[in-house]
């Protein structure tokens, strides 16, 4: 066990060498995606937010509900949608990073493991805009910024976490098989109505609550309204999070190992 955590170790920081690589492969990703056109970018930014606008009129208009404890429902629901989002970009590019970039995998002096970690980085530009959008909907409605924003930089370090460990293990199993694609498009469906980004986690009877905490998302979600709505520090649920911990260290080692593993073989399959 040790052996293994000592290679991850190594593994980790021989990817961090790489940093500069990393940041500009990022930015060219970034690039290609969404400023390839004239509208790819705002594209990128209008259906997450048609969808947002949809969901607050069936919610607010349609069902009368105005928020949640008495907070406006567009802040709830942006605050739980945008890290959403991000995850699921960041899940999706991860597993597709490799395939996507056979040319880069049959370089032999190419280091192939950073791939997911370009398509985690190339999101969070995106996500960037979301998260002022957040901030300006917040103070429209009256949530002025406050000591408790400065923790946004950890719950986006969670994300950053667990899609690594899942980027480099989906990605990984995606060479060998196409089936992958469809197995983590299935669990990004049932996750998103099993996070708590239009309903509320107080909806759920105590008792079953702790089982909220198997999807990690949940404790991400209810971090970004934690710091833009509650006021409440990312330690406040110390059980929260040291389960999230806990989970996201289990992935990130087992796609760690799954990835090194299996790094031999891509070139023979792509």
């Amino acid at each position: 066990m040790l052996s293994i955590i000592r290679g991850s170790l190594e593994f980790i920081l021989n990817i961090y060498k790489e940093r500069a690589l990393v940041l500009a492969l990022s930015v060219d990703d970034f690039r290609q995606q969404y400023l390839g056109s004239y509208l790819g970018l705002l594209w990128a930014l209008f259906r997450p937010l048609l969808f947002v606008a949809t969901i607050w009129l069936v919610f607010s208009v349609g069902f009368k509900r105005v928020g949640s404890d008495h907070v406006p429902f567009l802040l709830y629901l942006v605050c739980g949608y945008a890290p959403w989002v991000y995850f699921a970009d960041c899940v999706t590019g991860g597993m597709n990073a490799v395939v996507n970039n056979r040319h880069l995998v049959k370089k032999v002096d190419f280091r192939v493991s950073i791939l997911p970690l370009v398509k985690i980085i190339s999101s969070f530009f995106l996500h960037l805009i979301f998260l002022i959008i957040i901030a300006s909907i917040a103070i429209y409605k009256g949530y002025y910024p406050t000591v408790y924003w400065l923790q946004l930089p950890f719950y986006l370090f969670c994300i950053f976490l667990i899609t690594l460990g899942l980027g480099w293990f989906t990605g990984a199993i995606r060479v060998f098989t196409k089936d992958m694609s469809q197995v983590v498009s299935v669990i990004l469906q049932t996750g998103f109505w099993i996070t708590p980004i239009f309903w509320q986690v107080s909806s759920v009877p105590e008792k079953y609550r702790v089982f909220l905490y198997i999807n990690p998302m949940v404790y991400i979600v209810e971090g970004y309204r934690n710091t833009f709505i509650y006021n409440k520090w990312f330690f406040a649920d110390i059980n929260a999070l040291l389960f999230f911990l806990v989970f996201a260290l289990i992935f990130l080692l087992i796609g760690v190992v799954t990835f090194k593993k299996l790094r031999p073989h891509f070139a023979e399959v792509l």
